[in-house]
Formats: C-alpha cells, structure tokens, sequence
C-alpha cells in the first residue's frame, strides 16, 4: 500500500467506526428512556446467566439442528474477526500480514479461520434453505413480513460475501506467496487449507493481476465488515452485541412470580397515611436503583403502562435484542389455538415504536413531542393482550432471556387500574373478590360451606 491507500483507509475507518458509535448512542438514549429498575444484585448469578446463554449458546442448542447451525456461524461472527484487528493494522501502517511473525501460531490460526469460513458458508446456505426454501412455519408468519424478512435474507447474503472474500483474498494471496522467487511484498505466511483449492483459479494470470484482485478482495472485504457493522443499527442482528448485557440484566426471580406494581404499594400506604399529601409530586427513591418512590412522596401519575417511556429500560433492552427467531411464538400456547397474540410481535412492536419515539427526539432537539400515538392501541391491541395466559412458555423458550410477558402484564395492568377496560369475566371476578371475598359469587358466609358435605 502507498500512503493514499494508508489515508483512505484510515478516512474510511474512521467513518465506519464514527456512524457506529453514534447510532449505538442513539440506542442507549432509547433504552434510558424506560422507567429506572434496579438488577445489580447477584453479580455471580448474573455473569453465570451471561457466560452460559450468551457466549456458551446454551439454550440455542435445545433445537439442535438450528442451534448447532447458530453456533458455527457465531463463532465464525468472532474467531474470524479477530483476523479484522490484523487488516486494519495492515491497512493503516501499509503491511501485509503483520501477525506473520507468529510462525506456527499463525499457521494454526489461519487455518482455523478458513474451516470456519467454510463451515459458516454450509451453515449459512442451510438457514436460507430453511427461511425461503422449506419455510418452516415461524419463518412465514404474518409479523415477518416485509423488512424483517428482507432484514433475515440480507444478513444472510453479507455473511455469504464476507465469507467468499476472505477465501478469495487468502486464494489469491496464496497464489502470490508460491511464485518461483517471490513477488512484491507477498512472503510466505500462514496455512490455507481451503483457499489453496481455490488458487488454481489464477493459474496462468499475470502476477500483477493476481496482486490487483487480491487488493480488490481485500477492500471490498473490509469495506463491507464497517457496512455491516453500521447495519447492525438498522437491524434484528443487534442482539450479537446486545445479548451479553441482555443474559446479564435478565431478570433472576422465578418465572411464575410477578413483581409487584411499586406505584400500587405506595398508592396502598398513602390511603392508610392520615398525613400524605395526595397532591405531591412524585419522586424517585434513587438509593433503591430508582426501583421504588420513596414513602414519603405521593403517588405516581399512572399504573402500568401503554407507551415505551412507561416501560422499564430492561424491557426496552429487550426490545432491541429480540433475534426474531420466533421460538417465542411457536411455543405460544394462544397462537397455537388461532388467538391473535404472537410474543415475537410484542417485541417488534416496542422496538418499532421505540424507533419512532427516538426519531421524534432527534426531530425536535432531543425533546419528545406528543404525537397522538401509543404503544397500545396503535401497535399492540388489547386483544392481543389478553389472549396471554402468563404460562411463560415465551420466556423459557427465549435464546437471550427476553420476557414479552413482563410487557404484556404492563399494559394489563394500565388496562384495568387507570382505563377499567378489563374483560367482563375478570371484571365479573375481581367483583365477587371484592363483594364476597373469593372469585365466586355466593355470600360469604357460604365460603366454608363445602367442609359439611359428606
């Protein structure tokens, strides 16, 4: 490389990273728009529930065909990349192989990286098989329609790309390094126990023409590792980054155990405090995490929730790193019966509208203007909602510990305390509990009726 080469890389790197880091920014921004909640405890647990589900993949492998699939091709995603810290070097200081100096390790290391090319071309052709070709039932859903399936097909052509350019440079790399006496700064470096078969190619082609593709494959190869990692913004493939603080700040409770509305509590302690002000303003109680208000303040302005910004910033979290595989939903007992609810919707639909609230932000100077929409109503339905029966199956399905149901017990939760929009059954319920103090409807002084039958 000349040093025009040497400064249009470090131009367009600097580029690439600069778009990254500021949409990756812009997310943050999102997910801290969610309500404060406290997940700094159990560290030991937490790094445990990171380590095994996001780095170790362990609950991908519960569908063994597309989890041994998803593996190869993440690890392909990080071992392979880790040749990227030796492009850019290369790339901004004008050498070629920098990390040749390793002599058997480097042997070792380009050869495991090419296996793993190949075996992420196989693995990656199959899940396009899978998605387009068999059309596996939650690959054809109606909420994968439009851009998320386009967005599943594409990520799949650019691994497809990558993959081929990395052969074809190393090939043509290949090529240069055995020719009788050397050629240019092309030495002896590495192993390819894939490309090799595929440096018979430029047998018979002038050196000077081999050493021109090999810088083509070259820059097109690192050209389009900064493209996709600045797609990863406009992608479901965020959670590669995402998953890790994900399984970390994941929730450790029991997965039948609902947590309680802290704004319920303190509204309860505020009826039985002759000496509150039921008029103060509301403030967080930031010792606790910012998970409570503080007993002395008033009560909060609403219950539940029916917009992004009522959701907690772990919910939100989870909404940009939905993988969109649609365990979630397949597992769904409602949607196996025909109910409209789909748990993978839930989730693109906060993402969806998270987005929107974020662009009203960037549109107006960093301050949201209302717009007269919702996350209920104008994305999710309330039909949606209650056809949930919180048997959790999404949940324990999830490859990243994502839990739709957390969201769908919110907006329930904000239907029936602040709109009384409950259905007539559970209306008809919470009547009798109130009225006869059990879910039935007889006197009270029935209740123990049922110990005199013989």
């Amino acid at each position: 490389m000349n040093y025009l080469d040497n400064l249009f890389f470090a131009i367009l790197l600097t580029f690439g990273v600069y778009y990254f880091v500021k949409n990756i920014k812009k997310i943050i921004r999102n997910i801290n728009l969610g309500q404060a909640v406290n997940r700094s405890d159990n560290a030991s647990e937490r790094w445990k529930n990171m380590t095994m589900i996001a780095l170790g993949q362990s609950k991908m492998v519960k569908r063994p065909v597309a989890g041994i699939l998803h593996i190869i091709v993440y690890l392909g995603f990080v071992i392979i990349n880790i040749e990227v810290l030796e492009i850019i070097i290369d790339g901004l200081f004008g050498t070629h192989r920098v990390f040749s100096f390793l002599g058997i390790v480097y042997d070792v290391l380009i050869g495991s990286f090419e296996i793993l090319a190949l075996l992420v071309l196989v693995a990656v052709i199959v899940f396009l098989i899978r998605r387009n070709g068999i059309k596996l039932k939650r690959f054809i859903s109606s909420d994968l329609k439009g851009w998320p399936k386009s967005d599943a097909n594409y990520i799949l052509y650019f691994e497809i790309v990558l993959m081929s350019l990395f052969l074809l440079m190393n090939a043509a790399d290949f090529h240069l390094q055995n020719i009788p006496g050397g050629f240019g700064h092309y030495h002896q470096a590495g192993s390819f126990p894939i490309s090799q078969y595929i440096a018979p190619f430029f047998n018979g082609m002038n050196p000077t023409s081999v050493a021109f593709f090999e810088r083509i494959f070259w820059w097109i190869h690192i050209t389009g590792i900064l493209i996709f990692l600045n797609y990863l913004y406009f992608s479901k493939h965020l959670h590669i980054l995402l998953a890790f603080p994900n399984t970390y700040f994941a929730d450790l409770n029991p997965k039948g155990q609902l947590d309680n509305l802290t704004s319920v509590t303190q509204e309860v302690k505020l009826m039985m405090d002759p000496n509150a002000d039921p008029y103060a303003t509301p403030v967080i109680d930031e010792t606790r995490g910012g998970a409570e208000l503080s007993e002395a303040n008033a009560a909060p302005t609403k219950f539940g929730a029916s917009d992004v910004q009522d959701l907690n910033w772990i919910q939100l979290l989870n909404a940009y790193t939905c993988t969109e595989c649609g365990r979630c939903t397949s597992s769904c007992p409602a949607n196996q019966t025909g109910k409209k609810l789909s748990p993978r919707k839930i989730m693109m639909d906060t993402r969806d509208r998270l987005e929107e609230v974020g662009k009203n932000i960037d549109a107006n100077k960093g301050v949201f203007i209302p717009d007269n929409k919702s996350l209920l109503n104008d994305y999710i339905s309330s039909e949606e909602l209650w056809a949930c029966t919180s048997c959790n199956a999404c949940v324990e399905e999830c490859p990243v510990n994502i839990s739709p149901l957390s969201i769908i017990m919110d907006m329930r939760r904000f239907l029936v305390m602040e709109q009384s929009a409950a259905p007539m059954s559970l209306n008809a319920m919470m009547t009798n509990i109130e009225n006869n103090g059990a879910p039935w409807q007889y006197n009270q002084q029935d209740r123990l009726n049922w110990k005199n039958e013989n």
